[in-house]
């Protein structure tokens, strides 16, 4: 009830709210937290203001993406203006239990001291990777690893929820139909916690370059880096979140057209990293001038600042 009269509340004020700045540019970024120095699951889709279809970005290296690649992109190729979306959690649940490892001595209080441990831990991994976290004896416990490593503090005392701590913003996507997993969970298909990590080593180097909102506030112009879930641009194209994944050109060209978007004009098949780039990279175009979603009713400044928020969740 509290939640509801908070939402209730957040609309009756959103006319007062500042709008948001004005973008350019809209980049969709499907990220991947595997092994290796380049992955064939990154992928960037962008977009200009208006009706356009949206553009993938080539490799700088035949062999795809690397994730510092990606980061030499955002630090000195990114258009102006440029909203940025990541696909991967900007933060680890902190509310639910007051502290990211609740527990621990000197735990992190804020998202941007979690994403500095990470850094600093994880140093001479490959590639941005974050193995030398998940398996320093402080941290381990918290995650749930391959080999059946299920670590005590996977889950909260009385809690047997089988998809691990979620943060809020997650309660927020499992409203709208989602299915959300802990970024705690580094297991099976639907697993985020790895992307999750390398890509808080990816804000964490981007600190002074870019903002990343909610944790910065957002600025009156220029470009911001938000957390997505490329599942809600698909469900807000018509597509069901339990079939949002898009393999045929022809069906992405209906995603786009729902999303008012100029199809691409293509037929084939086309793997889903690339297929959730471009379309999230159209469904940002649209969404970025929803005041509402900038504000959404449950993210309190402390939130913002622990466990951050997914644009377009309400």
């Amino acid at each position: 009830m509290v939640a509801e009269e908070a939402r209730r509340t957040a609309r009756r004020l959103t006319p007062l709210v500042a709008p948001p700045p004005t973008f350019d540019h809209f980049l969709a970024i499907d990220w991947s937290g595997a092994r290796g120095r380049h992955h064939k699951g990154i992928a960037l889709g962008l977009c200009a203001q208006g009706t356009g279809a949206p553009a993938l970005l080539s490799p700088p290296s035949p062999r795809g993406w690397s994730r510092e690649a990606v980061l030499r992109y955002l630090r000195e190729d990114l258009p102006p203006r440029t909203l940025v979306g990541l696909d991967l959690g900007i933060a680890l649940p902190f509310a639910d239990a007051g502290a990211f490892f609740p527990g621990l001595a000197q735990s992190p209080d804020t998202a941007r001291a979690l994403w500095a441990r990470i850094e600093g831990i994880c140093e001479e991994d490959e590639d941005l990777g974050a193995n030398a976290f998940v398996d320093h004896p402080d941290f381990a416990p918290y995650f749930r690893r391959h080999g059946g490593r299920e670590g005590e503090r996977f889950h909260l005392p009385g809690s047997d929820h089988r998809r691990g701590r979620l943060r809020v913003t997650e309660a927020a996507q499992a409203r709208l139909g989602c299915k959300p997993y802990s970024n705690f969970n580094l297991v099976g298909a639907a697993q985020v916690g790895k992307s999750s990590l390398t890509g808080m080593r990816l804000l964490h180097r981007l600190t002074g370059t870019l903002p990343v909102w909610p944790i910065d506030p957002l600025p009156p112009s220029g470009s911001v880096v938000c957390e997505i879930y490329t599942t809600l641009a698909a469900v807000e194209a018509g597509r069901r979140a339990g079939r949002a994944k898009i393999t045929e050109r022809s069906d992405l060209d209906t995603a786009l057209d729902a999303l008012g978007s100029q199809p691409r004009g293509e037929t084939g098949p086309i793997d889903d990293h690339s297929a959730d780039a471009l379309l999230t990279s159209a469904w940002l175009r649209g969404a970025a001038a929803r005041r509402e979603l900038w504000h959404p009713p449950e993210l309190t400044p402390e939130l913002a600042t622990r466990e951050g928020w997914t644009f377009g969740a309400l």
